[in-house]
């Protein structure tokens, strides 16, 4: 599927298939993070690919929102340093890339970002030095994902030039 078809019909999901995902694309998926771009090009972030049952339970235990993780296929939770102002930002930025690889490749995704994080820390062996930015659970879809989105019209959301300027089609040169 081509990126924007990838984007405009990517939705989270909360329920998964039992179908196993390939390790060689939860690997692409993990890539996709490290690829994204981040702030200063710090790359302050680090990645637990949680694939156990056992692992994926706790981690589902340890957020109050996140109970659906427990049924994923497998997790990442993503990790970025918070001595730099912009790593919520790159944490998002990460996050998307892999959700939408995966989307890519027909594999759905939901994310949460509550955690009991005393617990997420000593569950994962998390360093005080990381922030827990966000967890993503990933698997295939248990059903069909038509992937309609119900968004605000662009003209709602964007100006031109300046804000509340009415945004009209931009003109293409040939």
């Amino acid at each position: 599927m081509d990126t924007f078809t990838c984007v405009a019909t990517k939705l989270d999901v909360r329920e998964f298939a039992k179908t196993p995902v390939p390790d060689d694309l939860v690997m692409k998926i993990l890539e996709a993070g490290r690829y994204t771009g981040s702030g200063m090009n710090k790359q302050h972030w680090h990645f637990v690919l949680v694939r156990s049952a056992e692992g994926l339970s706790k981690l589902a235990s340890c957020s109050p929102y996140g109970s659906w993780i427990s049924e994923a296929d497998f997790a990442i939770l993503v990790l970025t340093s918070p001595k730099w102002p912009f790593h919520l930002f790159d944490a998002g930025r990460a996050v998307q890339d892999m959700q939408i690889v995966a989307w890519s490749y027909g594999v759905a995704s939901g994310l949460t970002t509550g955690f009991e994080e005393e617990s997420v820390r000593i569950e994962f062996n998390i360093p005080r030095e990381f922030s827990i930015s966000a967890a993503i659970g990933f698997g295939y879809p248990s059903w069909k994902i038509l992937g309609k989105k119900n968004r605000k019209p662009l003209r709602e959301v964007a100006s031109l030039d300046r804000f509340g300027n009415p945004l009209e089609a931009v003109r293409t040169t040939a």
